[in-house]
């Protein structure tokens, strides 16, 4: 029999792994981080106008809580995608974790507060705009770091298809956040449940990255044959994210589709409300059926559609915004409440094929050494858009279906821009990077280092 000193041995020094096996468990880790990250803020959402008007909060200042979060998620992100170049992937998205948990206690706190009218709502709002902005400032580490870790692991034939499972962690986090969200809903914490037991998942996640996520190595570099006997040049420095011609096109793109699911996300809470003509409170299981079935039809898309078809970037793009314009149209006529659930189905489901495409497009579209600098700018640009939220928050209140016709106008544009740029035509072709050596290379370094 194994003493408890053997056992402990074994526990600290596991028996060596495979590469593949060693990749695999990282992938499952940072799929798992995007989960959690899914469930605190989509759990969050489901909850936030039945908080908002039971403290008595203005529903337009309901969806700018998020926005000083946002502004700060598009300003940090590059700087945390530099930082994660010299510091590495883990210790990013061990900083991005802990800022999401400590964000959400205090959101958890805040709402504590204005649900028993402690403070007027105007500065329930003040505070609960600063415990969100504490997500933007530096939840947005972990992000970029992610995205940039699993883009060094993959080939360019992988790349999509990797990028779309991890789509689908968020998609899976949006069917189980608002689906657990009430559940936490619990007499002693009331609506400030939910954002607690977020928080203390975002921990447990936050040991697991840090005792098994392997990272033995710094990112690698570009390889290039020089001959010896000539200096090597120093590599070019790539032009500002604005000017990069490479990637401007898929942060237009990503930036408007961003902004379009952003408008349905943010409306769809008080669409719903008043279609079923009940208190905020009854109209919870309203909202998460809705929004759970938005997140099935992107869990078919990313983990069954897209690899059924063998579906690249460019295929990826076109279908993604036409389906959601559909949806988006429906949504604005729609009836009833059932109307409004298949809507939102269709338009997720074009969303999320719409995201995995930009997102692989632009990681296709740059070498190795620049994977950081594409992930921080798609990162940004996810978040950014969230600015603008309160004011389809506010559209919706002068003419129901304005902010959804908006949105199929913009994503109507977006599918002729797919077909007419040049680089969103080409998303995902070209010849296979020279990068798939450093990518053995490090991976060879991490399975020696986890034996």
């Amino acid at each position: 029999m194994e003493t408890l000193k053997s056992i402990w041995t074994r526990i600290r020094k596991p028996a060596p792994q495979s590469e593949a096996q060693v990749r695999g468990r990282s992938f499952a880790i940072l799929f798992c981080v995007s989960v959690v990250t899914a469930l605190g803020n989509t759990g969050m959402q489901s909850v936030l106008p039945a908080i908002g008007r039971q403290i008595g909060i203005p529903d337009p200042m309901v969806a700018a809580i998020f926005s000083l979060s946002a502004l700060l998620w598009a300003i940090s992100s590059p700087i945390w995608a530099k930082a994660s170049d010299r510091r590495g992937r883990k210790p990013l998205i061990l900083l991005g974790m802990a800022g999401f948990a400590f964000s959400m206690i205090l959101c958890g706190v805040v709402v504590s507060a204005g649900v028993r009218h402690l403070a007027t709502p105007t500065v329930i709002f003040i505070f609960f705009l600063l415990a969100r902005a504490q997500f933007g400032l530096f939840g947005a580490a972990a992000n970029p770091a992610t995205q940039a870790y699993v883009a060094e692991r993959t080939t360019r034939d992988e790349r999509t298809q990797w990028m779309s499972t991890l789509a689908g962690a968020f998609g899976l986090g949006t069917i189980v956040g608002p689906l657990i969200a009430t559940l936490f809903v619990l007499p002693i914490v009331g609506l400030a449940g939910p954002m607690f037991a977020f928080a203390i998942m975002a921990m447990a996640m936050l040991m697991v990255v840090a005792r098994w996520l392997p990272e033995k190595a710094k990112p690698p570099q570009a390889k290039t044959k020089t001959d010896p006997k000539i200096p090597a040049a120093p590599r070019v420095k790539p032009p500002p994210l604005w000017r990069d011609r490479r990637l401007t096109p898929f942060l237009l793109y990503g930036f408007l589709v961003a902004s379009c699911q952003t408008a349905l996300g943010q409306t769809l809470g008080f669409l719903i409300i008043d279609k079923v003509k009940l208190s905020p409170i009854q109209a919870l299981d309203y909202i998460r059926m809705a929004m759970m079935m938005g997140a099935i039809a992107g869990l078919l898309a990313q983990w069954g559609l897209i690899r059924m078809f063998r579906m690249s970037p460019r295929h990826l793009l076109r279908w993604g915004v036409a389906l959601a314009a559909a949806g988006n149209l429906l949504v604005a006529f729609a009836p009833d409440y059932w109307n409004v659930v298949i809507a939102y189905t269709l338009s997720s489901l074009g969303f999320s094929f719409a995201r995995p495409g930009f997102t692989a497009g632009a990681s296709l579209t740059v070498d190795l050494d620049d994977q950081a600098r594409a992930a921080g700018a798609i990162a940004a640009v996810n978040g950014v858009n969230v600015v603008f939220a309160p004011l389809f928050v506010k559209l919706y209140e002068v003419v129901h279906p304005a902010p959804f016709l908006l949105c199929a106008a913009i994503l109507i544009g977006l599918l002729i821009y797919a077909f007419s740029n040049s680089v969103l035509r080409r998303a995902g072709e070209g010849p296979t990077s020279e990068d798939e050596a450093s990518i053995s290379i490090l991976e060879k370094n991490e399975e020696s280092g986890s034996a």
